[in-house]
């Protein structure tokens, strides 16, 4: 399996923000969530979740939070994606 691009990555975060959250937020690199006024804690996991299901990858404790925007966060992504291709 080819490795997917932050683009690639950012495409396929958008349907899970599609079903985190009630209003259209639209995900771009830059994107935190002080961005957004419904993102809170509890959405953050709920993004958390979706974003290892919809990868098949899983974060250690702190990773996420130490991300501080979308294209940070999909750059994590794909390091997950990586390691979890190499194992």
């Amino acid at each position: 399996m080819s490795e997917m691009t932050q683009t690639e990555i950012l495409v396929k975060m958008q349907t899970v923000f599609d079903d985190v959250f009630l209003d259209d937020v639209k995900v771009t690199p830059e994107l935190s969530a002080n961005d957004v006024e419904e993102w809170d804690s509890l959405l953050q996991i709920s993004l958390v979740l979706g974003v290892e299901k919809a990868f098949g990858v899983r974060f250690r404790v702190g990773e996420v939070e130490a991300t501080k925007n979308l294209g940070e966060f999909a750059n994590l992504i794909q390091r997950r994606m990586a390691e979890t291709a190499k194992a």
